[in-house]
């Protein structure tokens, strides 16, 4: 987790109640049981713990120098990392910056670099790594620090061992650790969006559910609609036509209005309960019809409608979505011409030619008979207003989507004075049409939330995988860089044994200039310089005995008075 969110934990983990929440680097919030971090040590106990260790690193080489500075070798560093360490949790960046002037302080020593305080340096960057989610502002915290060092190294015109402390030491414990820490964080952040997808399984399984429960409410609204709805009307017809009758006497006609507008009233209930249950996207129902068309247009005949059923062509076995479907072209066309054109003839055709199904049902302009009925039995009961149609526009706007759904046509149009439709259906459905199996068309799941969220994961570990590389060439280069520069400067410090032996006390030092060599040997051992002592009222000047980078070698010195060689010592390695 980010440090500004004020992290609890060394390891990124925010410890809360009896459910932790975490934010990862998507800034996606999850949940974390507390029994994963219970029993763990109270911040305020790890900082200290953490700061112990640092400065007893740093006590333990303060007691190994010779001739320390108290402030600068002990105090300082240790008050600087008292404020360091705690800080890191809030702001790492500015802890890591402490850490670093901390380091930076042993540049002031003439002779010791500040090497015990490279611990610090690595562990707050470690930290950083993982409490922070920023790239660039890490390189950018440790171009700054890097620029401090060398301005400071400039400043005070330190050896070159100082300069390849500076140039290679402090970049490569402020890059590595933050590299580790940042691959921790990563892996920390897999197991979080681990349970996090757990999570959502569970959610989607609940989500699953919830939506198989609905279809299973809209596939009964479905099949209400279906089936008592078209009984409903062929009640309503029939009581209609039975008003008609010149044997009924007046109680008779009574009776028949009574049962007509309960009729009625049935189909208002009707629409009334199919409104609430197809609150949803239509279901459709894989199971085959309940009876076949010829039972249903029998069914039709025994109520007075003048019906005619011809099938052309071998039935072949169709799909029951398929069935199903040419089932309801049928009913649905038939409960159109009983309510909208009463006293009609229906012709219905189904034709199986080759892979498709055309059924075709077609009835005439209405009778005047059947008007008159259809007036009487859709005239307003005593007791309140008539009724609306019940599948009103769901009807052939439901059925043309059903066609539709399984690669079909319907086409609905008026025909001499009556009305026609057509519907051409598939024999068998493509895997890719319907959409009964819950499943989605991969191109659909393109834009869903963990599509995006594996792309983001797939930058982020390209990212990652750059910077793992980059990052270590480019210490690697610069300790390159430094390890040239230092040993530039070695290997011009050297002073001949010849040329040492032919230096005689008493030249003068613009006679020894041909001799020397173009630089003098900075960094000499504080212990070999108070072993053997200069002598009084003298300036001496530092040479190698020989260009060895890999050993220590001994050590020439010439002392002068004014412009005068008044000694020349070897000093022991």
């Amino acid at each position: 987790m980010n440090g500004v969110n004020g992290v609890n934990a060394v390891d990124g983990v925010d410890v809360v109640n009896a459910v932790d929440e975490t934010t990862d680097e998507a800034g996606l919030r999850v949940k974390t049981p507390k029994a994963l971090v219970a029993g763990r040590p109270g911040p305020a106990v790890r900082d200290a713990a953490l700061w112990a260790a640092l400065a007893g690193a740093g006590v333990f080489a303060y007691r190994e120098q010779t001739d320390p500075s108290p402030v600068l070798g002990l105090v300082l560093p240790l008050l600087i990392l008292a404020a360091a360490v705690p800080g890191s949790r809030r702001h790492p960046g500015p802890a890591v910056f402490l850490a670093n002037a901390a380091c930076a302080l042993g540049l002031a020593h003439p002779s010791a670099t500040a090497s015990p305080y490279l611990l610090a340096l690595a562990a707050l960057t470690y930290l950083l790594g993982i409490r922070s989610a920023g790239t660039g502002s890490a390189l950018l915290l440790f171009g700054a620090c890097t620029a401090v060092d060398l301005a400071l190294c400039a400043v005070l015109g330190v050896g070159p061992v100082h300069w390849f402390y500076a140039m290679s030491m402090i970049p490569m414990a402020l890059v590595l650790p933050w590299l580790a820490g940042r691959y921790r964080r990563a892996r920390q952040a897999l197991v979080r969006g681990g349970w996090q997808r757990a999570h959502d399984l569970e959610q989607r399984q609940r989500s699953v559910a919830e939506q198989a429960r609905l279809r299973e409410r809209t596939r009964i609204a479905a099949d209400m609609h279906d089936s008592l709805g078209h009984e409903l009307s062929l009640i309503a017809l029939r009581a209609g036509a039975l008003e008609l009758s010149p044997t009924l006497t007046g109680q008779d006609r009574a009776e028949l209005a009574v049962l007509r507008a309960a009729v009625s009233d049935a189909v208002g209930h009707l629409r009334d309960t199919i409104g609430v249950l197809r609150d949803g996207p239509e279901g459709e129902p894989t199971a085959s019809s309940v009876e076949p068309v010829e039972e249903l247009v029998d069914r039709v005949r025994e109520s007075g409608v003048t019906v005619h059923l011809r099938r052309e062509g071998a039935v072949p076995a169709l799909p029951p979505l398929v069935d199903r479907t040419a089932y309801r072209v049928v009913q649905e066309s038939l409960t159109n011409a009983i309510k909208h054109a009463p006293g009609s003839t229906v012709r219905i055709r189904i034709a199986h030619q080759g892979a498709r199904t055309e059924v075709r049902v077609t009835n005439s302009a209405p009778s005047a008979t059947g008007q008159a009925a259809t007036t009487r039995a859709a005239a307003p009961p005593a007791s309140g207003p008539a009724p609306e149609p019940a599948s009103g526009h769901r009807g052939l706007t439901g059925l043309r989507e059903r066609v539709l759904l399984i690669g079909g046509t319907l086409h609905a149009t008026p025909r001499d004075g009556g009305f026609e439709v057509v519907a051409a259906l598939p024999d068998r459905v493509s895997p890719e049409r319907g959409g009964t199996t819950g499943e989605s068309h991969p191109r659909e799941e393109a834009g869903s939330e963990s599509a995006r969220r594996l792309a983001a994961a797939r930058r982020s570990t390209r990212l990652r995988f750059v910077v793992a590389f980059a990052a270590p060439a480019g210490v690697g280069l610069l300790m390159l860089a430094s390890a040239a520069y230092l040993a530039l400067q070695l290997t011009t410090c050297v002073l001949r044994p010849a040329d040492f032996a032919a230096l005689q006390p008493g030249q003068d030092r613009a006679e020894l200039a041909r001799l020397l060599p173009d630089r003098q040997f900075r960094y000499v051992p504080e212990a070999v310089t108070k072993a053997r002592p200069a002598p009084p009222g003298t300036v001496c000047a530092y040479y190698r005995s020989n260009s060895n980078l890999l050993d220590e070698v001994d050590v020439y010195r010439l002392c002068y008075a004014g412009s005068r060689l008044t000694a020349k010592d070897v000093l022991p390695s």
